[in-house]
């Protein structure tokens, strides 16, 4: 799966990115279990599924400052 583009979150609501954030944490403990057990083939995705996590709150991050100011 290719990574996010941060251009592209932009665009969804904050309900979309709280729901992908937390898919991606979900997968993200999956994909960490099954590294643990060896049975993980593309070990580079976790490296991308950490990225797009960081986009996601970074994203959320300003949104709230945002709504703050």
């Amino acid at each position: 799966m290719k990574a996010r583009k941060a251009h592209d979150l932009k665009e969804l609501t904050t309900e979309e990115l709280v729901s992908t954030l937390r898919e991606a944490e979900e997968t993200l403990v999956k994909l960490r279990f099954q590294k643990a057990l060896s049975q993980l083939q593309n070990t580079a995705y976790i490296r991308t599924l950490t990225k797009d996590i960081a986009r996601l709150n970074t994203i959320l991050g300003e949104r709230a400052l945002k709504v703050g100011a």
